[in-house]
């Protein structure tokens, strides 16, 4: 398995949202949880990638427990696109997207030219590589869609997590 969770418990407060949660998931699944708004499901994917910690139950990315592994370790290996509207950011699309590379590099380290080849490939791969220059505050709330999973994909993990990717995408385009 590439992530296994196990008993997983959270609440807010005294509201429980998620009690005793198993999930298995396997090398190249495809995996969709499904639920009613308040379901607990944008409180699962943050577990699953410890942005938040569970009450009870563990979560193993590939047999190792994400709370034995440093943040660097989890962001090399797990891209997340949360749902959340993100603070507008005054830089380039370009820029946005080479942030996805920072677990390769470092915080203060300057990009290198296969962080600006992956960028590039992955904008291309969303469609969005016209988009580059632009500056992120520019652009319609499907564009930065296609932006914000260009910078998860740049990461190259081996596990994508993505919480409402379509929201704002034409579903034809």
């Amino acid at each position: 398995m590439i992530l296994q969770a196990t008993a997983l418990t959270h609440r807010y407060g005294p509201r429980e949202v998620l009690r005793e949660v198993d999930l298995a998931v396997a090398p190249g699944e495809v995996v969709a949880l499904v639920g009613p708004n308040g379901s607990g499901k944008s409180t699962a994917l943050r577990l699953l990638h410890r942005a938040l910690v569970p009450q009870t139950g563990t979560v193993e990315l590939e047999g190792r427990d994400l709370a034995g592994l440093s943040a660097r370790e989890r962001a090399r290996s797990i891209a997340v696109m949360s749902q959340e509207a993100e603070p507008e950011l005054s830089v380039s699309v370009a820029d946005a997207v080479l942030l996805g590379r920072i677990p390769h590099r470092g915080g203060l380290g300057t990009p290198t030219h296969e962080d600006e080849a992956v960028a590039a490939a992955v904008l291309e791969r969303v469609g969005a590589l016209h988009l580059a220059r632009q500056e992120m505050a520019t652009l319609s709330g499907g564009e930065r869609q296609r932006v914000l999973l260009a910078r998860a994909l740049a990461q190259q993990p081996r596990l994508l997590l993505l919480d409402e990717p379509t929201n704002h995408l034409d579903i034809g385009a």
